[in-house]
């Protein structure tokens, strides 16, 4: 008895232990071996020598190339949420009325979700190529887009937010499927014309499902790495050097796996204070 005891309180946790063994593996021993190793030096082969404290840190706080870093990627992250989310939400608008070819639509809207980013790069590689390119020739230009200083940036985050955009649509389309309709048609009865409906209905409506986007959309600009790969290698100088890429740079290039966990710790504790910061938010701008 005691034992069926035992077992009807300690069972339920017992379903746990295989989910929380995977994330000890994959996320836990990692986060808590990275922390460990930001606070020494390394030698070629990532193995910590000599414990250094919060020297990697200052060593930061001291260098114009990581500073440089964080503006970039700042950039970066507020072109590739704000395109992102516009054209996720203009395609399910689109998307919401029933007509002939829906599902044609829908589908291409979706469809830059499910290619890789590296795939996408290669491609969008080839369309900005300056002499060949198709940008150039439809435009009537010639300006080689991911080499100059000026466009580099810009290009590698409407990549990014292009490949975004689909996950956008179908979270915008499951949000709008759920506003009731009758509202719309009170609306109209009231005299409100469309922008009316979309700013004080549909936006209001979507607010939970924008914010939740926002979130992820947030995450997901700092953490992309394979189209900077691909395109750029952080160039041309730094100007597409995110902190992501900069982490990759010091920890395979330069042989500085202290300085690239420290950095990847800051880069953590940025997106732990946005993430905070947005769920206080969350409390005043969302309507459920």
């Amino acid at each position: 008895m005691k034992l069926k005891a035992i077992w009807k309180k300690a069972g339920p946790y017992a379903y746990l232990v295989p989910a929380l063994t995977v994330f000890a593996l994959f996320l836990f021993y990692p986060f808590f071996k990275t922390i460990i190793l930001s606070l020494y030096k390394t030698n070629k082969m990532g193995q910590a020598k000599l414990f250094v404290g919060l020297g990697n840190y200052a060593e930061l706080l001291k260098s114009s190339s990581f500073f440089n870093s964080l503006f970039v990627t700042a950039v970066f992250v507020m072109i590739v949420v704000s395109v992102s989310m516009m054209l996720g939400l203009l395609g399910a608008v689109l998307c919401n009325k029933t007509f002939p070819g829906i599902r044609i639509f829908s589908t291409a809207y979706a469809l830059p979700m499910a290619i890789a980013s590296s795939s996408a790069a290669m491609i969008f590689k080839i369309m900005l190529h300056p002499s060949i390119g198709i940008v150039n020739k439809v435009l009537g230009l010639n300006i080689n887009w991911i080499s100059d200083p000026r466009y580099a940036l810009v290009c590698v985050a409407l990549l990014t937010a292009w490949l975004n955009s689909g996950i956008n649509f179908l979270y915008f389309s499951a949000g709008l499927s759920n506003i009731d309709e009758t509202i719309y048609e009170r609306a109209s009865v009231d005299g409100a014309n469309s922008f009316q409906k979309f700013f004080h209905l549909t936006l209001p409506g979507l607010s939970p499902i924008m914010f939740y986007t926002l979130v992820v959309n947030i995450i997901q600009a700092f953490q992309s790495f394979g189209q900077v790969k691909v395109l750029t290698q952080g160039g041309p100088g730094e100007s597409t050097n995110l902190i992501v890429y900069s982490i990759y740079r010091d920890a395979f290039f330069n042989y500085r796996f202290g300085s690239a966990a420290a950095q990847s710790v800051i880069l953590f504790i940025i997106i732990m204070i946005l993430t905070l910061c947005m769920f206080r938010i969350e409390k005043k701008g969302v309507n459920y």
